[in-house]
């Protein structure tokens, strides 16, 4: 099986527009989350949420994109943080546009965060909105794929909080099967009032900042932002540099609730599980574990109760959503940046927040900056409806 390497990476959230903004304020341990300036709901004025720090004007006005029409907040973040992977990877643009380029994206939210124009389209109450077809989850991904003239594989996944993770996962099965020599992969994801309405109809909306796998935890804030990599076959990456390798992956559905993962943590377990056999690693090799994380009551303690079935003990771990919130489809892409950050760096940034520990693992996350040898990462995303999914990522070496 080829070997698949990530040769560019982007990333734009709350705590940075990309990513040696990101890498900067995770090391200062420096939280996006806040007040609400730009999100249209009443609960920015009761919650805090992790805010994109660039109004969608701002967003636009520094992409110089082909055509904006009906263009997103969404589609706006996606485009930030590709042109930055690609400008990393150095792709050309015969190479971009290639049949054996893939490109595999996410979104949970899609053009929701316009849902206002789409009601009164819907109910005849406007002259038209130019975003009526920009709805859908996928249609960022459309856009994309016509602004860069996309020719290879093109896909769009949605398996909730763990898409983007999977978006990972295909791009490089794809790789490892000659589908494709290269993948551009990731996701995106704003805020908007009909989510935000739906998450506080779950009552797992915290009005203070989070504080994952804190005893006392209040449950999660909402983010946005976006992030992709540039996987490319060890046949074409030639003497380009290689930031990390995609080493294995696992998914798996406990199929239990359609919110809450299964409290015996049966999912959590098979994707790691999945994910270690697929890298052809044992649990003692894994140096640092970035946590599914979002603070809520169900998530944290059984995301604990799986890592303490898998490993003999606990690795170092912790939960960057304390800094950007919960970025839905694009948090598991976020993440394996940050996860590629710690390699690249030999570093472990604290979780923010988290005071006392959840019993009976009494387990902290990282509590402070640290330098540590960091070669191999394990990256949780679970998702509503029970979609699990794990990634391993390791050193280049």
């Amino acid at each position: 099986m080829k070997k698949v390497f990530v040769t560019g990476m982007g990333i734009i959230s709350a705590i940075g527009n990309n990513t040696p903004e990101n890498l900067n304020s995770l090391r200062s341990g420096k939280t996006g989350i806040g007040p609400a300036k730009y999100v249209n709901s009443n609960y920015g004025k009761t919650h805090p949420f992790a805010e994109v720090k660039l109004s969608t004007d701002e967003l636009k006005s520094t992409l110089n994109l082909k055509n904006n029409h009906g263009l997103t907040r969404t589609d706006y973040i996606a485009f930030t943080a590709l042109k930055e992977a690609i400008a990393q990877s150095n792709i050309s643009t015969e190479e971009l546009s290639s049949e054996e380029t893939a490109f595999i994206s996410a979104s949970t939210i899609g053009g929701m965060c316009n849902t206002d124009e789409l009601y009164k389209d819907a109910n005849l109450i406007s002259s038209g909105s130019e975003y009526v077809e920009s709805y859908p989850g996928s249609t960022h991904t459309l856009k994309i794929a016509k602004e860069f003239e996309l020719s290879g594989v093109v896909g769009a996944i949605n398996t909730a909080c763990s898409s983007s993770a999977n978006s990972i996962m295909l791009g490089a099965k794809l790789i490892k099967s000659g589908r494709a020599t290269r993948a551009i992969v990731g996701g995106t994801d704003s805020l908007g009032k009909f989510s935000i309405n739906g998450f506080n109809s779950l009552q797992i909306m915290s009005d203070i900042p989070c504080a994952p796998f804190d005893a006392d935890r209040k449950g999660l804030n909402l983010g946005e932002g976006a992030a992709y990599l540039i996987l490319e076959s060890e046949d074409v990456i030639e003497d380009k540099q290689a930031y990390a390798e995609i080493l294995g992956y696992g998914n798996s559905n406990d199929a239990f609730h359609p919110s809450s993962l299964s409290e015996d943590a049966v999912g959590v377990v098979e994707c790691i599980s999945k994910a270690l056999k697929s890298a052809q690693v044992n649990p003692n090799e894994i140096d640092y574990i970035n946590a599914h994380g979002t603070a809520t009551g169900n998530n944290d303690m059984t995301e604990l109760t799986g890592i303490s079935k898998v490993f003999n003990g606990f690795p170092p771990f912790n939960s960057t959503k304390s800094y950007t919130g919960h970025t839905l489809a694009a948090a598991g892409a976020i993440e394996a940046v940050y996860s590629i950050l710690s390699i690249n760096n030999n570093e472990l940034f604290p979780s923010l927040n988290c005071n006392t520990p959840i019993e009976p693992f009494n387990q902290f996350p990282i509590k402070e900056h640290i330098n540590s040898d960091i070669k191999t990462v394990l990256s949780n995303s679970f998702g509503f409806g029970g979609n699990c999914s794990s990634l391993i990522i390791r050193e280049v070496t």
